[in-house]
């Protein structure tokens, strides 16, 4: 597939530079950054939470893991994983599991990490599990600039001790 039609039409429509990544199939952000030799922080994932208001999809960078609390205090709402099967018609032009970061291409509410805020090359799934998109980091914070941001996410050993 290379790179979703969707995400390309956004990325084109705001004049983003970006190329893409070839890897070897991967089923997480985190595999993906091992197999394409990138920058395991640079790359940026995506999870699907919803509540009753509907969907969010918080980015965060490849290493971490998604603290619902701290991204609930963000958005002052009460959102829990999105189940798998729902990701088929939220993304129609994706592989399943291959969430792209740039969500707002498909009209879907998005808050990121700050831990972003720094990294000077981005690197997200292009809609499949052997491709990345990477663009400059400027570029990656002007399409977010927007968009709700916060530190929604800890490395997981630190996501741990907080929590035991």
């Amino acid at each position: 597939m290379a790179i979703a039609t969707t995400l390309k039409k956004y990325l084109d429509q705001h004049h983003i530079e970006y190329d893409l990544v070839h890897h070897a199939h991967s089923e997480t952000a985190l595999e993906a950054a091992h197999s394409a030799h990138v920058p395991s922080h640079q790359v940026a994932k995506a999870v699907v939470l919803e509540d009753e208001n509907g969907f969010v999809v918080g980015v965060l960078p490849s290493t971490n893991r998604l603290d619902l609390e701290w991204v609930n205090e963000t958005l002052g709402r009460t959102l829990e994983m999105a189940r798998e099967n729902e990701l088929t018609a939220l993304f129609k032009d994706c592989e399943l599991g291959a969430v792209p970061a740039l969500s707002e291409a498909y009209g879907l509410d998005v808050v990121w990490d700050d831990q972003l805020k720094n990294v000077p090359d981005i690197y997200i799934e292009a809609g499949d599990h052997e491709n990345l998109i990477h663009m400059r980091g400027e570029s990656f914070r002007e399409l977010m600039r927007a968009m709700p941001h916060s530190i929604i996410s800890a490395e997981k050993d630190y996501s741990r001790w907080m929590h035991d």
